[in-house]
């Protein structure tokens, strides 16, 4: 679902045009299809680098774009969850969904952003929180907002268990016997148990790692939370004019005309 977002993230602000927001909308409107994000603010170490008022002006119009629009937002947020909270309670609510991705806030947050309209969606990085924490966090969503991802090539959870996948090709991992091969190897046989370099690239098969954690903080099966996330993730990509709908149309469409087809030839 990812891949149908046009991109304008806190990062660019400070090389944005000054008819950014022009070609923002006509983006739009050449790709009607696309939902809105990922946009978001950052008061973490590389958003400091960017003049936060700027970000927040910049913010406001995207997501006001993404209400006028009727589409979803995929939202990044580090370390400004009140500044977050008050700029989508003053614009929202969102009948189209905002997606608070790799969540890290509040468990007290989540109904007053619930309220508004977000699914909560977690990724590794999740397990950089206490276990206590994220859990009673996860027990605050309801379970119709829950998302999971893995946000690859980022937030490579942080397991010990020899079940991580890693991206062949990695430059961190380059050493001679340090591939993805021999680290595979490694931690099947030292019981999952090793210690990686700060920039190993995560691989979106770890989905299943984080699909794990999540699920035993919510004392639900694997596959009950799976399920779970794949129905609400069709939910809220299923706004007017989506690949998703589209795509549906058109199987509708195939059957249609594949039973009437078959219908012509057996009365033939």
């Amino acid at each position: 679902f990812k891949g149908s977002f046009e991109c304008f993230e806190f990062r660019y602000v400070a090389e944005r045009s000054p008819h950014w927001f022009e070609t923002l909308k006509s983006m739009f409107e050449t790709t009607p299809t696309a939902a809105v994000g990922e946009i978001g603010l950052d008061k973490g170490s590389k958003g400091r680098e960017i003049d936060f008022s700027d970000q927040v002006g910049v913010f406001r119009q995207q997501l006001e774009l993404a209400k006028e629009l009727n589409k979803p937002a995929s939202i990044h947020c580090v370390r400004a969850f009140g500044d977050l909270l008050e700029i989508t309670k003053s614009v929202g609510p969102f009948p189209a969904g905002v997606i608070l991705h790799s969540y890290l806030g509040s468990a007290e947050m989540v109904p007053e952003f619930a309220k508004l309209g977000a699914y909560f969606s977690f990724s590794g990085f999740l397990m950089s929180m206490s276990e206590k924490k994220a859990k009673k966090m996860l027990k605050a969503v309801p379970s119709d907002r829950i998302l999971l991802e893995t946000d690859s090539p980022d937030a490579l959870p942080k397991s010990e268990s020899g079940t991580l996948y890693f991206v062949e090709g990695d430059p961190s991992l380059s050493e001679e016997g340090n591939s993805s091969q021999d680290l595979e190897s490694n931690a099947s046989s030292s019981g999952g148990s090793m210690k990686l370099p700060k920039e190993t690239l995560n691989h979106p098969a770890n989905i299943h790692t984080v699909l794990g954690y999540v699920a035993r903080l919510l004392d639900m099966k694997n596959e009950e939370l799976a399920e779970l996330s794949y129905t609400n993730a069709v939910r809220l990509f299923s706004y007017s004019g989506s690949k998703l709908l589209l795509e549906r149309g058109k199987c509708a469409a195939d059957v249609s005309g594949n039973t009437q087809n078959h219908s012509t030839t057996h009365e033939s």
